[in-house]
């Protein structure tokens, strides 16, 4: 009995144990930034567009907007922002979780930047900092692009590899029928 019982509290000692979860944590997101976004800052979390009351998840590179009365995310404006210039919009850096759940908050409080231009970008600055900035990814984007070109040409050659085969066969099944 004793055995059952010491047994039992092993296991429920167990299952109470928790692990210690001490983290420190540095955050320069620098080179994450698109080269659209607003310079000064060596960390933003999100950036809110007040032109379009839209937040942009600078980490996850994707937009947050309202659709259908529900906040979605894209890795793309939706065609009704088409003409927006995100390089002349005005942007707010927000580093907070999840702003869009008081957006009414940041809608009422840079209302008065709907419209303004002129914001320094990090594409256009000659801080140091920003210096070959995502100089990496654009190697990566040349090298997605040589990708695609050669993904589509295999494709056209494996398509007329099939015609010609589709064209053998018939010829092959005339010739059976003869």
């Amino acid at each position: 009995m004793k055995k059952i019982l010491l047994t039992a509290a092993i296991f429920v000692s167990l299952l109470t144990v928790k692990q210690a979860n001490a983290q420190i944590h540095i955050s320069l997101n620098i080179g994450s930034q698109p080269e659209w976004g607003p310079t000064g800052y060596d960390h933003a979390d999100y950036y809110y567009m007040p032109d379009i009351d839209t937040y942009y998840d600078v980490p996850a590179h994707q937009y947050v907007y309202l659709e259908n009365n529900g906040w979605v995310r894209r890795a793309s404006l939706p065609p009704r922002y088409r003409s927006y210039n995100l390089y002349s919009g005005y942007k707010v850096v927000v580093n907070e979780r999840n702003p869009w759940l008081r957006d009414d908050l940041y809608r009422s409080r840079y209302a008065n930047y709907r419209g303004r231009t002129g914001q320094t970008i990090i594409r256009d600055s000659r801080d140091a900092k920003y210096r070959n900035h995502w100089a990496g990814d654009r190697q990566e984007v040349r090298n997605d692009r040589r990708e695609v070109r050669n993904d589509r040409k295999e494709l056209r050659n494996d398509r007329k590899d099939n015609r010609q085969d589709r064209k053998d066969d018939r010829k092959d099944n005339k010739h059976d029928r003869s």
